[in-house]
């Protein structure tokens, strides 16, 4: 392997680092992504098999600690009510996500302006909207064009079919007066860049084999490389190093074999998720940075966003979908932007769920008392089975600085890097909404004809989104990098995943991470001739 200095080293392969390594192809530098975990082989998936649900708790769960691969590394969230999922490899979180495909709203750029709470951005939706445009177009994205809840904007592909939980929902919500709309998915209902369309396997989260899910694996990775991107997996990065300057020198990582290797760099780019890039910056210390890199603010690591979520569901008399077809195909905004009557600020998404797996139906039944041992097991299965539906909803989540990740003393890596510790508590402000989200799913499940309904509220395993560790902004004592990713600290040091994130909106994060990935890129691009000044 050739390790002389490389024009731009980017640390991870998920859906930032993936949309940033395609970009900025067309300069013709030389770009290296190093990746920790490996490319994914569609036939291995769970869904390639008949265990592809007891996959999910073991080898492919969406906890690194439950899964335990070899490129993996452990989290400590003793101390946090939500527990951290994430996925390393070739196309990172996109691999297990259900494809779910919102853009944030114009007001969530504005929440202090607007409701007095969080920070405002340094970049607001119409500077993003042509890079959320053209990821539609890279992921391929399913929708229905003409959505209220948003500015005008064009879908890519005809959105999912609604099915028969669609149907109920539709016109439980029409009873209620509710807004709702087919959601934006990043799944190919038809023939799509070389990925076939889906056929309703069921199994997003382990995994598509069928290709149709935009996984950056399948999507933005083939064409970088073909652009001449070099991707090497099985590379865990340790540090980044600096020179006298104080500028990003290159990292230190270990290869598929252990080995400890130095690569060189003119520009280090950050794409590690909200974790997994404050634990890189605070390891990185040196005489220059002694509280870890590019944290002069003090700021690497605080303000945790998880989006705390509600879970609520209900058994129909009729028989639904069950777990056929992907989970998520419509959404509600009714209750998105504040209303001070309710009782807390800011909002959520009601995320519309077709129903539950074969398995996960009998355990959750079992173990809710529901589905009993021996006599009556069967037919209370069969009541269940096919007949549950329901919601998630997905809250807000305010920056609070108390909600941190930082360097676990104790807990390692297998290679001995220090893992992270999450210290996370929910406000008040999320249990109120929490609680109001659970009374109007309620009130939308018994509207559709559900009954014995059932509520987890927040879902404990639910830290899918990993946010605000490291925010952008102006000010350099109240955020890590500028209104353009790069830090204000180290001029060559740029971060482009979640943590820039200033506040964490209602809505799943996968778009605008990606949009603000090409955002970045394009500014780099502009820059070129004065990128460090």
């Amino acid at each position: 392997m050739n390790n002389d200095p490389v024009d731009v080293l980017i640390i991870g392969a998920g859906a930032s680092g993936a949309a940033m390594a395609w970009s900025l192809a067309d300069t013709r530098m030389h770009i290296v992504c190093l990746e920790q975990g490996d490319w994914m082989n569609p036939q291995e998936y769970p869904s390639s098999g008949m265990d592809w649900e007891s996959r999910a708790f073991t080898d492919m769960s969406i906890s690194p600690n439950r899964r335990k691969r070899e490129t993996d590394y452990p989290i400590n969230d003793a101390a946090s009510p939500i527990a951290v999922a994430n996925f390393n490899g070739v196309g990172g979180g996109t691999v297990l996500y259900a494809g779910h495909f919102p853009r944030f709203h114009p007001s969530d750029f504005r929440v202090k302006s607007l409701d007095g709470v969080g920070d405002d951005w340094p970049v607001d939706y119409g500077m993003l909207e042509p890079f959320y445009a053209e990821n539609d177009r890279m992921m391929g994205v399913s929708g229905l064009s003409g959505d209220p809840a948003y500015p005008p904007k064009q879908s890519t592909m005809p959105p999912l079919p609604m099915g028969r939980s669609g149907e109920a929902f539709g016109k439980a919500f029409n009873k209620l007066g509710w807004h709702w709309w087919p959601s934006d998915v990043a799944i190919a209902t038809r023939d799509y860049d070389g990925r076939a369309a889906c056929i309703n396997l069921g199994a997003c989260g382990s995994g598509c084999a069928q290709g149709a899910k935009a996984s950056t694996d399948v999507t933005y990775w083939p064409h970088a490389v073909r652009a001449g991107v070099e991707l090497r997996t099985r590379c865990r990065v340790r540090e980044i190093t600096v020179n006298d300057e104080g500028m990003a020198s290159g990292v230190i990582y270990y290869d598929e074999d252990d080995n400890e290797v130095f690569q060189p760099a003119e520009v280090v780019v950050m794409a590690c998720n909200g974790v997994g890039t404050p634990r890189l910056l605070l390891n990185s210390t040196s005489t220059a940075f002694p509280d870890g890199l590019a944290n002069s603010s003090g700021l690497v690591g605080k303000n945790l966003m998880f989006h705390p979520y509600a879970n609520i569901q209900g058994i129909c008399e009729d028989e639904m979908d069950g777990y056929r077809g992907p989970p998520l195909s419509l959404w509600s905004k009714e209750f998105y932007e504040t209303d001070e009557s309710r009782g807390y600020v800011r909002g959520f998404t009601l995320e519309l769920h077709r129903g539950s797996r074969p398995v996960a139906s009998a355990l959750g039944g079992m173990l809710s008392g529901r589905i009993p041992w021996g006599e009556g097991h069967h037919d209370a299965y069969r009541r269940m089975f096919n007949h549950v539906i329901g919601m998630s909803a997905i809250c807000e989540d305010l920056p609070e600085e108390h909600n941190r990740v930082t360097l676990d003393p104790e807990l390692t890596d297998r290679h001995g890097i220090p893992s992270p510790k999450i210290d996370y508590t929910l406000s008040e402000n999320s249990r109120k909404m929490l609680d109001f989200a659970v009374e109007r799913g309620t009130e939308l499940l018994e509207t559709a004809g559900a009954y014995d309904i059932m509520v987890e509220s927040p879902i404990a395993a639910g830290g899918w989104h990993l946010l605000g560790t490291a925010r952008m902004g102006k000010d350099p004592a109240t955020s890590v990098v500028n209104e353009w990713g790069r830090s204000h600290d180290v001029k060559n040091l740029f971060i482009i995943d979640g943590s820039i994130f200033v506040t964490s909106a209602g809505v799943n994060p996968t778009q605008t991470i990606q949009a603000l990935a090409l955002y970045v890129a394009d500014q780099m691009k502009k820059r070129l001739a004065n990128l460090f000044d």
